[in-house]
């Protein structure tokens, strides 16, 4: 049976790695958290690699959201994989929605026709492409 406070432990462990990759720093997540003090994102996201994470609670994953004190795509990183967290769009640009959409329809039905590099069915440059049109369509929609 899956260890599931050990997998989003894990998955914190993962997420500071990516703060400091990206040079986000634990001060910033507090300021930005509104924390009082650093000790409870530290718990969260501590420095030393060696230290086990204690378990985020939905109040603090919300509170990071609600305050944009860390971005959607590194929380993302704590739900299961296919998921992700992303802001409602509050406006659309529909034209430009409608062309990123008509480019992601026209990859996809090029990539199923006969003379494709794999014939009907996708091939791996053909699922690249096109998983890098539907990130596009997404990033629109958001």
């Amino acid at each position: 049976m899956a260890d599931y406070d050990k997998i989003v432990r894990d998955r914190q462990a993962a997420i500071r790695r990516q703060m400091d990759d990206r040079r986000i720093s634990i001060k910033q997540v507090q300021y930005d958290g509104q924390w009082d003090s650093p000790s409870t994102v530290l718990s969260y996201f501590p420095a030393d690699r060696d230290k086990t994470p204690a378990t985020m609670s939905v109040a603090s994953l919300f509170r990071l959201l609600e305050t944009g004190a860390l971005p959607a795509d590194l929380l993302s990183m704590l739900l299961p994989t296919g998921f992700q967290i992303v802001r409602a769009p509050e406006e659309i640009d529909h034209d430009e929605m409608e062309r990123v959409a008509r480019d992601y329809l026209a990859a996809k039905g090029a990539a199923h026709h006969p003379d494709s590099p794999d014939g009907r069915e996708i091939s791996d440059c053909e699922d690249r492409d096109l998983d890098q049109r539907a990130a596009r369509l997404v990033a629109v929609a958001a």
